[in-house]
């Protein structure tokens, strides 16, 4: 079929669709497909995300293979190719839950690499190795910002010189979620871009275990070790797995030194730091420190905000900038869940019929999440006090009489002795102005005493102290 009447036919699809569900779904979900072939009964469908596939499959996969059967056919079978890397247009065949066909790859399709299959077991008589790396945890989708700025670079430079630089072995640990797992593999796909032919493994500290044990009931140690000891490059993760496993512990101690004595570059990643491995033999926790330790922090909000951006480019959506700087104010923890809150926000907001905006957000964040109450400042009280009555600092710290200033000092000192723990008259009056206890006590009964019967103060005072209890 020629492009010109597949690309009518699609859109007549794309008709049929927009006419059965909201406008809000069509835009996110469907405006964004393209036809890529129909050819022996087969149509390929281009798509921007896995993200989008699998929400497609998930909720509007009948509704589309029941337009595509009736604008191209009965019979015809349908296919994704769908886009997991953008920068570098790596994609991934897919099929259709609907109905299974035999894969084939479109004439006019352009050519694209292979991805590794789903990681399992390792075979350790095997020569043929899969690295058992995630492709879509790369450098290019890594966003860079000032909590993981070190061992960012550390893996860069690692990955153009494997096992010879002074990161081995490279110990990267933070909290769940901050992009541990995504950097290490990141290292290990730039090592295999590089250089085809070394031996990179990624292997979780648990599955590492698991084949340990394996080998012993199986009588194969030693097929076990020699396995391990024929890796260039060898990524655990979660090494915290193996506190308490002992024998497993002295396995690794030896694979550990052999890797190291004859260059090879070990990678790890731990939820804490080295010396807070209680129950990890002190000769190994020694090791893991003879090269690199670095942390990868909890992300700032210029990062959290990067990454949200990149995850709406690569996932082929459009969300308002308002609503992913809500997102990334509030949602401080990890990277993980981050990505999760915006899946549900946009998976909310199509069921919703409504665009995804910040009231739907504030709605699932607050579910989500259990949010300790912000600790109050006396700075945050003044610089709110102070923008609320379009006042300036100096003005409020002066020793003017201006019955405007003069409420805007009474009310800062009211909510300070209110709000802020463990703080002395003494020090409020010399935090603003450098007035005395007497004054500061006399300010708090003055303002409690006129809210009583002053519904305007009452109503400015509301909106304050709102906005110093949600900055």
């Amino acid at each position: 079929m020629k492009q010109e009447e597949l690309e009518q036919r699609w859109n007549e699809c794309l008709s049929i669709i927009n006419d059965n569900i909201p406008a809000s779904a069509y835009n996110i979900w469907f405006a964004n497909i393209r036809p890529l072939e129909f050819t022996d009964h087969v149509l390929w469908l281009a798509i921007p995300s896995q993200f989008v596939y699998e929400y497609i499959e998930e909720h509007y996969v009948d509704l589309l293979y029941a337009t595509i059967c009736r604008v191209f056919g009965n019979n015809t079978d349908l296919m994704y190719r769908v886009l997991a890397d953008k920068a570098n247009q790596l994609t991934i065949d897919q099929e259709s839950t609907t109905r299974r066909v035999i894969t084939s790859q479109p004439a006019s399709a352009t050519p694209h690499k292979s991805t590794n299959k789903a990681p399992g077991p390792v075979n350790v008589a095997t020569q043929d190795l899969d690295p058992m790396l995630r492709p879509n945890y790369n450098f290019e989708n890594f966003i860079e910002g000032t909590s993981n700025k070190l061992p960012r670079a550390a893996g860069e430079s690692i990955a153009d010189n494997p096992g010879h630089t002074i990161f081995n072995p490279l110990f990267v640990y933070g909290a769940s979620g901050v992009g541990k797992t995504h950097l290490i593999n990141a290292i290990g796909l730039r090592v295999k871009e590089h250089y085809p032919d070394k031996r990179v493994l990624y292997v979780s500290a648990n599955l590492f275990k698991v084949q340990y044990m394996d080998a012993v009931r199986k009588n194969a140690l030693t097929d076990f070790i020699n396995f391990y000891q024929t890796i260039d490059v060898l990524i655990l993760d979660d090494v915290q797995e193996f506190v308490g496993a002992d024998k497993t512990q002295n396995t690794f101690f030896h694979i550990f030194n052999h890797l190291h004595q004859n260059g090879r570059q070990i990678i790890m990643s731990c939820d804490r730091e080295p010396s807070a491995l209680q129950g990890m033999e002190d000769r190994l926790i020694t090791r893991f420190k003879w090269g690199l330790v670095a942390e990868i922090d909890r992300p700032n909000f210029e990062l959290r905000k990067a990454i949200l951006v990149s995850k709406v480019h690569r996932d082929g959506l459009s969300i308002n900038d308002e609503v992913l700087e809500y997102i990334a104010d509030n949602v401080t923890d990890s990277v993980r869940e981050l990505e999760g809150i915006l899946n549900s926000i946009i998976a909310h907001a199509t069921i919703l019929n409504r665009e995804p905006d910040v009231t739907l957000a504030e709605r699932i964040i607050n579910k989500a999440i259990r949010r300790a109450p912000r600790e109050v400042t006396l700075d945050a009280i003044l610089q709110t006090v102070c923008s609320k009555c379009n006042i300036t600092q100096q003005e409020i710290a002066s020793s003017s009489r201006k019955r405007s200033i003069v409420q805007a000092r009474q009310i800062a000192m009211y909510l300070a002795q209110k709000h802020v723990k463990e703080v002395t008259l003494a020090r409020i009056g010399e935090c603003i102005g450098g007035k005395d206890h007497t004054t500061v006590l006399h300010s708090c009964r003055l303002i409690s005493g006129q809210l009583e019967y002053d519904k305007q103060l009452q109503d400015n005072l509301a909106d304050i102290e709102k906005a110093i209890l949600t900055r």
